[in-house]
């Protein structure tokens, strides 16, 4: 049995038949395939699959695409593009926040909700906001500074 939901992923529309029980990082993938949203632990503890859910960061590994239905979905895809990298994806990169790759899409989304949120936010803050993400390559220092860089670019 399957239900058929509306979806708004990174402005686009789409219409989709899912089981009652598909997470949303699974009908990102499967079937929109917008394979950016990585899927880590499935339980909500690693934060590599954060979406922005109606301005909110949110782990799409413990979210029923049901209940993700007629909401505004922002994934990795929606916010940049090689042609114009989103400041935060510049600053990533610059200060080399950004190693294996499988942390990163969740760590910009939760760093683009913070900032959307909090447009200039003090070091402990910005720590705060990524407290749900893991990451086992950088220690932090370089994506806590790369944040920081994004947001004085932002309000410039």
């Amino acid at each position: 049995m399957t239900e058929k939901i509306s979806l708004k992923v990174n402005g686009e529309e789409y219409t989709v038949s899912v089981p009652p029980d598909e997470i949303l990082t699974d009908t990102l993938r499967n079937r929109l395939g917008l394979t950016g949203t990585k899927k880590g632990c499935g339980s909500g503890e690693c934060g590599s699959c954060t979406v922005i859910v109606s301005g909110k960061p949110v782990n799409s590994c413990i979210l029923l695409s049901v209940k993700a239905a007629g909401k505004d979905i922002l994934t990795i895809e929606g916010l940049g593009d090689s042609d114009k990298l989103h400041p935060l994806q510049e600053k990533f990169k610059d200060h080399g926040a950004v190693q294996c790759g499988y942390c990163g899409p969740g760590m910009l989304m939760a760093s683009k909700a913070l900032l959307d949120e909090n447009p200039n936010p003090t070091e402990e803050e910005i720590r705060e906001g990524l407290a749900g993400n893991l990451c086992r390559c950088s220690g932090y220092v370089k994506i806590i500074d790369a944040v920081k860089a994004a947001a004085q670019e932002m309000g410039k």
